[in-house]
């Protein structure tokens, strides 16, 4: 089993885009670093962006969640934004 190298967030954030999307061509992850911070930007298809979202915001906090979990574990912290 092969393993993502350890704080390789952009990977993550692409990988769990790309799962939850109908248009995974259209996922384009970039990672800024920002100091101690990476800020991690995530495009998506217009018509993807309530699979995305998820009713209520659910999906993208747990998206969130998962991904300062891995900044926890990579001594990094983690930002998502989602572009338009």
């Amino acid at each position: 089993m092969a393993t993502e190298p350890k704080g390789d967030a952009r990977a993550l954030v692409e990988h769990i885009a790309r799962a939850l999307t109908e248009h995974a061509e259209q996922v384009q992850v970039t990672a800024v670093p920002k100091g101690r911070d990476t800020s991690v930007e995530l495009t998506v298809a217009e018509s993807d962006m309530g699979r995305l979202i998820g009713r209520g915001g659910r999906t993208v906090k747990a998206f969130r969640q998962v991904l300062r979990a891995a900044g926890d574990a990579a001594g990094q912290r983690y930002e998502l934004e989602i572009l338009e």
